[in-house]
């Protein structure tokens, strides 16, 4: 069936509405009439083929959130009506050690993406949620709780939140810890927000002192500037965990000095220049982790649902329509956003 979209359709084109098709409904599928779908920077990467292996026409969008239209005869979790979301990943093996455990985003075999991912489906890709409809396997579809009034600004959980929420979780993030959170952007601003709903003591960290207020009403118990070395010197070996959120290649040693034995930072923005060598020293002698997290799998994307909607937490957004997604793109690299741009796919609508 053919469906409205906005697409990129080369690296060097501004993105369109265009036709695509979606599948018929299989058995285990999930067909969703989407409702918003978030911007990610990871969009923009792969529309301008910033990262390698873009295939065209590309449809970004890993942010769904929308309401069941029909669903397959062996589908028994759904029914038509419900609000449900689709995140980052459409598909895996399911049978590796890694999906078993329900973390298919480390599937052995290499997940499918929601957009750009291998499909039997024509164009032989996946299409994403810029776009009026999409059908999913029911095993890839999240339950929304939040209220409807509330859904656009749910869309950005399905990365943004999930993206932050499971290294904390896996960190174990909770009363007595101290945290940090490097970086106040679309993912910044959901860690402040998780950590501080988890019990955390919650350290800010920007590079720019007028974000300081914005991150203390985001939850932030304090604020540190990092260009500031007295603001930094304050704050050496204190910290349990730090969530760094930024996806510039950036010094990384002036946030290892600042946690304790013990304590680790995690990465989850990817540069597109690598980081600044590190000096592994403190790391010998303090026994300090250096990690990385990739978004979580869908058990862990259905509590972070639940815990978000549980606490009241959505994403700070800004709605826009379908064809001012060429204009996002450009104010989303000047970090214009506060923090996260959704489209309202009713704009879609020829």
């Amino acid at each position: 069936m053919a469906i409205r979209a906005y697409g990129a359709l080369a690296a060097d084109k501004p993105l369109q509405a265009i036709d695509i098709e979606r599948r018929a409904v299989g058995a285990d599928d999930v067909q969703i009439a989407i409702a918003y779908c978030g911007v990610c920077h990871s969009d923009l990467h792969t529309a301008r083929s910033e990262w390698a292996g873009t295939l065209y026409p590309c449809v970004p969008g890993h942010e769904i959130v929308g309401h069941v239209t029909a669903v397959g005869p062996a589908v028994t979790k759904f029914k038509v009506g419900d609000t449900v979301g689709v995140g980052c990943m459409v598909g895996s093996c399911l049978t590796c050690e890694a999906c078993e455990e329900g973390l298919e985003q480390y599937c052995e075999c290499g997940l499918i993406g929601t957009y750009n991912g291998e499909t039997a489906d024509a164009p032989g890709h996946t299409l994403g949620g810029y776009s009026e409809q999409i059908v999913v396997k029911d095993r890839f579809v999240l339950k929304i709780t939040h209220d409807e009034s509330q859904l656009a600004a749910v869309a950005p959980l399905l990365c943004a939140g999930i993206t932050t929420y499971s290294p904390l979780r896996h960190w174990k993030v909770g009363p007595g810890k101290k945290v940090g959170v490097v970086g106040i952007g679309g993912l910044g601003h959901m860690g402040v927000k998780i950590a501080h709903a988890m019990g955390a003591k919650v350290v800010a960290f920007t590079t720019s002192e007028s974000k300081r207020q914005a991150a203390l009403d985001l939850g932030a118990d304090e604020v540190v500037v990092s260009r500031n070395a007295d603001e930094m010197a304050k704050h050496a070996d204190s910290f349990d965990f730090i969530l760094n959120t930024v996806a510039a290649s950036h010094d990384l040693d002036p946030f290892m000095d600042l946690i304790k034995r013990d304590g680790a930072m995690c990465l989850v923005g990817v540069p597109e220049h690598k980081h600044p060598a590190l000096n592994v020293a403190p790391m010998i002698f303090s026994r300090k982790t250096l990690a990385g997290s990739l978004i979580g799998g869908i058990p862990e994307t259905q509590e972070m649902l639940d815990f978000c909607a549980e606490h009241g937490i959505v994403s700070d957004i800004e709605t826009i329509k379908a064809d001012d997604i060429n204009e996002a793109y450009e104010r989303m690299l000047k970090s214009d956003v506060k923090y996260r741009f959704v489209i309202d796919a009713a704009t879609l609508a020829a």
